[in-house]
């Protein structure tokens, strides 16, 4: 019970990483405040967990906006008087030309999966730094590290928040607060199955290309982003860790 009795909130938890991730923290002895910008999806996963012995509670949202992000940390302080942990899950890929890219669409990504990390961990900021204590887990990826053809916004906003991970993490470490990014590769959820049917790719493709020679689980991810969460990773702060079936290592074709 690595997270006994801490609060966590961890936004986009209704489906793929997030979903597992609030599961894990659950397991863990964790708090879990659920995210979705729909109601409903984040209500299912709440009732859930719920269900299943855990303390649980959903709030609908995006992230985009600031007041999002505000009602997210005061609905962990309203209901558990703490906030312990964010992961700032919430995301979405964009892929196409970028000659042709629309202005809609990058907006769209750089303002979700960049601009929403950083109004979350501000609102977050404001209850850790009086606590002395605070863990903020950024789910970057692997294209926050390398870049790949019509990826521009995608990338751009996972380079970006690795950045700010960096940034927080040195900025906020003397109030005991740590910051990290956990950078997965290719990992079979709801988005990627979306984003082969729009992208250039296959799974046999990913599969050939990771040297570890298949897709990661979400469970996996999960694992990680519980240690990391955990006083194990006490030491860990401003760092990027890679889980990615040996993907970046790899230079070859």
């Amino acid at each position: 019970m690595r997270l006994r009795d801490r609060v966590a909130i961890v936004t986009g938890s209704s489906m793929g990483i997030g979903e597992a991730i609030a599961w894990a923290y659950a397991r863990e002895g964790a708090r879990v405040v659920v995210h979705s910008r729909a109601a409903e999806r984040a209500d299912r996963v709440a009732r859930a967990l719920a269900e299943g012995g855990h303390e649980a509670i959903a709030v609908a949202g995006d992230v985009r906006e600031r007041a999002a992000a505000e009602r997210l940390v005061d609905a962990a302080r309203e209901r558990w008087g703490r906030l312990d942990i964010l992961v700032n899950n919430a995301g979405t890929s964009m892929i196409g030309p970028s000659e042709t890219l629309a202005e809609e669409g990058w907006r769209l990504t750089i303002d979700t999966n960049l601009t929403g990390a950083f109004f979350c961990a501000q609102a977050a900021a404001r209850v850790m730094i009086p606590q002395r204590r605070g863990v903020i887990v950024n789910i970057s990826s692997i294209l926050g590290e390398v870049g790949l053809p019509r990826r521009a916004a995608y990338c751009a906003s996972k380079h970006g928040l690795i950045g700010l991970t960096k940034v927080l993490g040195t900025e906020w470490a003397r109030h005991g607060i740590r910051v990290v990014s956990l950078d997965p590769a290719y990992i079979k959820t709801p988005m990627d199955e979306r984003d082969q049917g729009t992208g250039d790719y296959t799974s046999a493709d990913i599969e050939r290309r990771t040297p570890l020679g298949r897709f990661g689980t979400v469970e996996e991810v999960a694992r990680v982003a519980v240690f990391l969460a955990s006083d194990d990773a006490s030491y860990i702060t401003g760092s990027c860790v890679t889980a990615d079936g040996g993907w970046v290592a790899y230079g070859g074709w």
